[in-house]
């Protein structure tokens, strides 16, 4: 999915990956429409809905990693353009949007993971760097299983041999 497309719930959850050193998790709320994170941002807390492309609340902890920002007058069709640099990111980038959030949050995932990203994963995650996992109830790496036992039943807690 090209970056300069991303808009509504896409956006947001492209934003949320981008904040690797802001949040430690995404889930989805509202039926799956709406992007819920938790995470801690330079020492406040947040563990609730995330919609920076409707909330310049949210958009804010964009706003404060940029080191430049640059905005240019509107385009005959009325679209929102901006330069930036975040801090972090990987090169200087440009934005347009129907808005200036939209424009600056666009510019502020192409800064992160160039002019692509991928399908919105709609399931609760864990984010590590630029990388996200899915939260499950078992991880891919391990697993459990019930070790035979001649005198109890799969699950019993039983005391430690002596």
């Amino acid at each position: 999915m090209n970056v300069a497309d991303l808009n509504g719930l896409a956006l947001d959850y492209w934003v949320a990956r981008s904040l690797h050193d802001f949040v430690r998790e995404i889930h989805f709320t509202d039926s799956g429409e709406t992007v819920s994170i938790r995470g801690n941002d330079r020492g406040r807390p947040w563990d609730g809905r995330f919609t920076p492309s409707t909330s310049w609340e949210a958009a804010a902890a964009v706003l404060e990693r940029a080191q430049r920002l640059e905005v240019r007058e509107r385009t005959a069709l009325g679209a929102a353009h901006c330069v930036a640099e975040f801090e972090g990111g990987h090169r200087t980038v440009e934005g347009r949007g129907d808005s200036l959030r939209v424009a600056l949050l666009r510019a502020f995932v192409e800064s992160r993971f160039g002019d692509t990203v991928g399908d919105v994963l709609r399931e609760a995650q864990v984010v590590s760097g630029e990388h996200a996992q899915p939260i499950g109830e078992q991880t891919a790496g391990s697993s459990f299983v019930d070790l035979p036992s001649p005198d109890g039943q799969i699950g019993d807690i039983q005391s430690p041999p002596r």
